[in-house]
């Protein structure tokens, strides 16, 4: 499972020393990023603040195509 979060600013600096060595992971402008849910829990045990905006199911970088979509 992958989590999408926001990184609070005051901790954007530090997270990112963090999820570098925890999680093959994207970022997305606005201290926005998609983590597996064990880079999630060592941000919370370093203490970072981070609101969790939504978890997505599915295998990192496998984008999903609908039945019948064109590639």
């Amino acid at each position: 499972m992958r989590i999408r979060i926001q990184v609070s600013e005051a901790d954007d600096a530090k997270a990112w020393g963090i999820l570098i060595r925890h999680s093959i992971g994207e970022a997305y402008p606005n201290r926005t990023f998609v983590i597996s849910e064990q880079a999630a829990e060592a941000l919370r045990q370093a203490g970072i603040d981070f609101v969790e905006l939504s978890r997505e199911q599915g295998t990192a970088g496998v984008p999903v195509v609908a039945s019948g979509e064109r590639v």
